[in-house]
């Protein structure tokens, strides 16, 4: 190439395009958990006031309120509001190197948050903010995202209206598509949202902070796991959950604790459960918990060890066993966590490895689960021994438990392995004998036997076992 055709060419811009951060980023989010992020920000806020959040009440006086209609959007809590210090970080489109260090607890990695769910309801925003002797506004306008040559979004202070250190932002221009999830589906779209907090912010809500929505209350959904004291002989069986913790070398401390929320059930129940959806099996499954959020709730795939390495798959016999595992860390990139925050990396390294811990304790209670399932009324005595105790208790009383340390295994850490009683074995006097045959050949035997083949199918195979078990005695 000559010099002259090398002149030809210029440098290729690669600025970034203000389009694709309002309508794209916002594709890969739900709008529940939009929300969800912004009350994130929230709990953010109360991190950065408090320093240090400790105690079994940590969050107890903080409060955020958020109220929907069909032209705007509201989210207004008491969380001390944005620093100062950090406007020049807090609303640009993702993290720039030269970020401060977060407070440890946050969860707030990528910088994308509060700006993408902003965009994901409308065009027209409006962030009032008092943090210490600052109060300030921020204003997005539609011509201001419209503008692809303009970065500088305006700062006003405030009229000094706020009487405590908070964060209230005002969503208008809804999308139409919101718009409509706020009017048409208003009492469906609530009842989703105050299910997905009372879940997420399950364990933040039962430490004191307060959501209300359009005006209500959300009340937590906790896991909770039966323990039961050892009798004075130390070596007596007792329903008590598997723990497992450790600390990495990069700082991520990772508690779990796997065990029964209720009795077991029967079989007959087990079969009500699948057939008649008459036992609820919304608290079984798995937890996961990244500073104090649920990223995952009762979750019941292979995501969390169901169905995979000898584990089987998650069916209504399982109705009884829940667990829970925190992840907790100063440096929130630590966490394996997903960008939206509401999911688990699956590929993330120490997630894998902890997820073996995860299956080892399930283990135990699907073989205590399928041992006592004909005798479940035996087991209801051993496990109505028990408290069901909150994960913070459970925590609490694994101080006074004897661990022994998994050196073999991976990740190294401790564990307490529960020893639960377990059922004699003698032969059940009855069992259950339960097919599934195609309905026209049902109503045909049913015909030969009885010359009505609307005959009840129960009644249809008992007959010809009863059959069978004659000719085999003759």
């Amino acid at each position: 190439m000559s010099k002259q055709e090398q002149m030809r060419y210029e440098p290729v811009e690669a600025s970034p395009v203000k389009q694709f951060f309002v309508h794209m980023l916002t594709r890969d989010i739900t709008l529940g958990d939009a929300i969800l992020d912004l009350l994130d920000n929230c709990v953010d806020g109360i991190l950065r006031s408090k320093k240090r959040i400790a105690g079994k009440r940590p969050y107890a006086g903080f409060k955020a309120e958020v109220e929907f209609k069909r032209d705007s959007f509201m989210i207004s809590d008491n969380c001390g509001g944005i620093p100062w210090s950090l406007h020049r970080y807090a609303f640009k489109m993702g993290r720039s190197s030269d970020h401060p260090k977060e407070t440890p607890g946050t969860v707030g990695v990528y910088g994308i948050g509060m700006k993408r769910a902003i965009f994901k309801m409308g065009k027209d925003c409006l962030i009032s903010t008092k943090s210490g002797r600052h109060e300030y506004n921020v204003h997005i306008t539609p011509e201001w995202i419209a503008n692809e040559k303009e970065w500088m979004i305006p700062v006003s202070a405030s009229d000094g209206g706020k009487k405590v250190e908070g964060t209230t932002i005002l969503v208008g221009a809804l999308n139409p598509d919101i718009a409509d999830r706020f009017s048409a589906d208003a009492n469906d779209f609530k009842a989703e949202l105050e299910r997905m907090v009372s879940t997420h912010y399950a364990f933040i809500i039962d430490k004191g902070f307060e959501v209300r929505i359009n005006g209500d209350l959300v009340k937590p959904r906790p896991t909770r796991l039966i323990f039961a004291e050892r009798p004075r002989d130390k070596r007596a069986a007792a329903i008590q959950p598997y723990i497992f913790r450790t600390r990495t070398k990069d700082g991520v401390d990772v508690f779990l604790a796997v065990g029964f929320t209720r009795p077991i059930p029967s079989e007959d129940e087990a079969i009500a459960e699948r057939e008649e959806k008459r036992y609820s099996s919304m608290d079984a499954g798995w937890t996961v918990v990244c500073n104090d959020r649920a990223v995952l709730y009762c979750d019941r795939s292979e995501l969390t060890g169901w169905g995979e390495a000898g584990v089987p798959r998650y069916h209504f016999q399982f109705t009884a066993i829940s667990g829970v595992v925190e992840f907790r860390a100063d440096d929130a990139s630590k966490l394996p966590t997903t960008t939206t925050k509401r999911g688990i990396d699956a590929s993330s390294r120490l997630y894998l490895q902890v997820k073996n811990k995860m299956r080892e304790g399930m283990g135990i209670f699907i073989n205590y689960t399928n041992k006592w399932k004909a005798h479940a009324d035996e087991s209801r005595q051993h496990i109505g021994k028990g408290t069901s105790l909150s994960f913070e208790e459970v925590r609490t009383k694994a101080n006074t438990l004897a661990f022994k340390a998994t050196k073999a295994s991976v990740p190294k850490g401790e564990q307490y392995r529960p020893d639960l009683p377990m059922p004699k074995k003698v032969e059940p006097r009855k069992r259950r004998i339960s097919f599934v045959k195609d309905a026209g050949d049902v109503r045909l035997v049913a015909e030969h036997l009885f010359k009505d083949d609307n005959t009840d199918p129960s009644i249809v195979g008992e007959t010809c076992f009863d059959l069978v078990l004659r000719e085999t005695k003759d």
